[in-house]
């Protein structure tokens, strides 16, 4: 089958021939329509953290050719969260992480579902414990995690939304049902949290930032709030921060990363999460966000696109 490997993405023609993925006993085949792009396809280009033969690509939607599960038909259309192999004709994929598509979703929307829908859904309620008419402020709103977790902390718990994102971008957040918005780039969102919760502070915050927002995040948490950290793009490494911070808030912080997680724990993560929204994509309550799409042979484009941050919402590559 044709793909983009790791050591192929550089090459004038990335798309190179690798063998077929075998289809093992609870497993589906997928005959791909389109792929996802996401943060950790560019960690693989940019590192040596897998072997260079392997095919890029943690989600993926398309048609199911070949079952050997009785939970998935032949000829379903389905999403999926994968390992890898989401850059290619073809990918199996255990049946317990797939999402359905309803006819209503297009591939190109699909594919933008697993990674980001599923990131958002464990950060707000499994880790986040997001309760119902609680407050949560989202950075990188516009993000495709972020467009995400603004609808389904909307739409399962009816929360108060906040998010940030840059001048632009606040539009976006607005659309997909975020109840205030935050300029970073003009305004303090610490100040303007402060303001808007009536010096409550947030209930929840989901920061992809780090080091930069660590402390402005702590000040506009409530007491008892939680902290989840799903990103680092303003750097890793806190200097001289006051422990104290932490104890007289309260607050719990917790990191997550979905994609080195077990393969039972996304197993049972996609099953809850499709369990609680099984219809709100066919009815259009749930609608995924698509920045921008590209071709299998512009899969360096599609990442460099997501590198110089230009993206809102999800980055969709068409097999």
């Amino acid at each position: 089958m044709k793909a983009v490997t790791i050591h192929s993405l550089s090459q004038a023609n990335p798309i190179v021939d690798v063998p077929n993925p075998e289809v093992t006993t609870g497993s589906v085949l997928i005959k791909v329509h389109a792929t996802g792009v996401n943060h950790v396809d560019l960690a693989w280009a940019t590192g040596k953290r897998k072997p260079a033969d392997t095919v890029f690509g943690l989600e993926a939607a398309g048609e199911v050719i070949e079952s050997k599960s009785n939970q998935v038909q032949v000829g379903q259309r389905v999403a999926a969260l994968l390992d890898h192999g989401g850059y290619a004709g073809l990918v199996a994929v255990p049946a317990e992480r797939i999402i359905p598509l309803p006819d209503e979703v297009s591939y190109t929307q699909g594919a933008s579902i697993p990674e980001s829908f599923l990131t958002a859904y464990q950060a707000l309620f499994w880790i986040g414990q997001l309760k119902e008419h609680q407050t949560v402020l989202i950075h990188a709103g516009a993000s495709a995690v972020g467009t995400a977790a603004i609808q389904l902390a909307k739409v399962l718990k009816h929360a108060t939304v906040i998010t940030t994102a840059s001048t632009a971008k606040t539009k976006v957040c607005k659309q997909f049902g975020a109840d205030y918005t935050i300029d970073y780039k003009t305004q303090d969102f610490e100040a303007e949290v402060d303001r808007i919760t009536e010096h409550q502070g947030v209930d929840l915050i989901l920061d992809f930032i780090g080091k930069n927002y660590f402390q402005s995040n702590l000040n506009a948490l409530h007491f008892d709030g939680r902290i989840v950290l799903i990103g680092d793009l303003s750097g890793s490494i806190v200097d001289q921060f006051n422990l104290r911070y932490i104890m007289v808030k309260r607050a719990s912080i917790t990191g997550t990363m979905l994609s080195p997680r077990s393969a039972e724990y996304k197993a049972r993560l996609t099953q809850a999460f499709v369990a609680d929204t099984k219809q709100l994509f066919a009815d259009g309550t749930l609608k995924p966000s698509v920045s921008a799409t590209f071709d299998l042979a512009d899969a360096l484009a599609a990442q460099q696109f997501m590198a110089d941050q230009k993206n809102v919402g999800k980055i969709v590559i068409k097999v």
